[in-house]
């Protein structure tokens, strides 16, 4: 992932909270008053996926654990060093799928574009850790927009990254106009892990653009564990479904941060409480650096079977993982 500065966003005060975000590891520590000797971390510019972590993100860690799940979704250890077999820096082939650089082309009916490769932190987990992002160029766009128009079967444009959200209100606006005009496009669909890493992104100026998009918009967010979400994450979800978009959740099922039962069902109700709808449950993506997350894929059913067993269906995410080439992604066990 690499760091692309957020256009035109310094004049706003969610991007000074994010030039406030933490970047060393031993600040980290400090912050949850725990002794750097007993953790096996490696150095915040280990190669080139740093740490970066918001401050607001960190307060919701619980100090001096060290096996906190949110500690353990963005600090680097030492973990990151093992290399099984199988393991990838481009486990969806996702540099092969692209017709033009930063255009994805990957499933029938939709396209996803990468607006930019900066997040608010960096996901140990990341399966684009490793992507080539290239800085924001407009005249990209053209090109984008080529594919979209000639192809009438797309109804449903992507945006992600990074995040897309990072980039700034203007942008946004220019870039969902064009697609608006794209008579065959239906759906604007906008990846995003702001609300709950930076709640703050959700200001006046962002809802005003998702209110201007004028067809229908489903914001997925990305949340792991139900301790991410706090009253001002939870403010910032009201605000956007006030808005007028569909809120969905993704998760993916981490080693150590939420494979139990009773964490996916907290996770899941309070999603609910926060009028987010749980969506995917992914499997881990096999990339370089992130196979300690892992969880098998037997026990990955075992979890959402219980978890069905004591909820609702529309709380049950659909356990699912990516494979390179495939036509969608594919549901795993009772999913299926």
């Amino acid at each position: 992932m690499v760091a692309i500065e957020e256009d035109g966003a310094k004049q706003s005060g969610w991007a000074a909270e994010l030039g406030r975000a933490v970047t060393r590891v031993p600040d980290l520590l400090a912050r949850l008053e725990l002794e750097a000797a007993r953790i096996p971390a490696l150095p915040a510019d280990h190669a080139a996926f740093p740490l970066r972590v918001p401050r607001g993100y960190v307060a919701r860690m619980e100090k001096g654990n060290p096996l906190d799940p949110l500690l353990r979704q963005v600090l680097p250890t030492e973990e990151e060093c093992a290399e099984p077999p199988g393991l990838s820096t481009d486990p969806l082939d996702e540099r092969g799928a692209q017709p033009v650089p930063g255009l994805l082309r990957k499933y029938a009916g939709r396209v996803l574009l990468l607006v930019t490769g900066s997040c608010a932190a960096h996901c140990r987990f990341c399966f684009r850790r490793h992507f080539p992002f290239r800085p924001a160029d407009p005249a990209r766009w053209n090109r984008w927009f080529e594919v979209v128009e000639a192809d009438a079967s797309i109804e449903e444009v992507i945006l992600s990254g990074g995040d897309p959200l990072l980039c700034a209100d203007d942008r946004l606006r220019e870039l969902t106009d064009r697609i608006r005009a794209v008579g065959h496009v239906r759906r604007v669909r906008i990846h995003t892990r702001l609300p709950v890493l930076l709640p703050e992104r959700v200001d006046d100026g962002l809802l005003a653009w998702l209110r201007s998009i004028r067809i229908p918009t489903i914001v997925v967010v990305h949340a792991n564990h139900a301790r991410e979400i706090d009253g001002r994450v939870r403010t910032a979800l009201r605000a956007l479904r006030e808005a007028g978009v569909t809120l969905l959740n993704q998760s993916v099922l981490l080693h150590g941060v939420n494979d139990s039962v009773e964490a996916l069902r907290e996770l899941s109700t309070t999603l609910a409480d926060s009028h987010v709808l749980p969506y995917y449950l992914h499997l881990l993506d096999r990339v370089k650096g992130a196979a300690h997350f892992e969880v098998p894929e037997a026990r990955a059913v075992e979890l959402v079977d219980r978890l069905a067993a004591g909820l609702s269906g529309y709380l049950v995410p659909r356990l699912a993982r990516e494979l390179p080439g495939a036509e969608g992604k594919l549901l795993v066990g009772r999913g299926r």
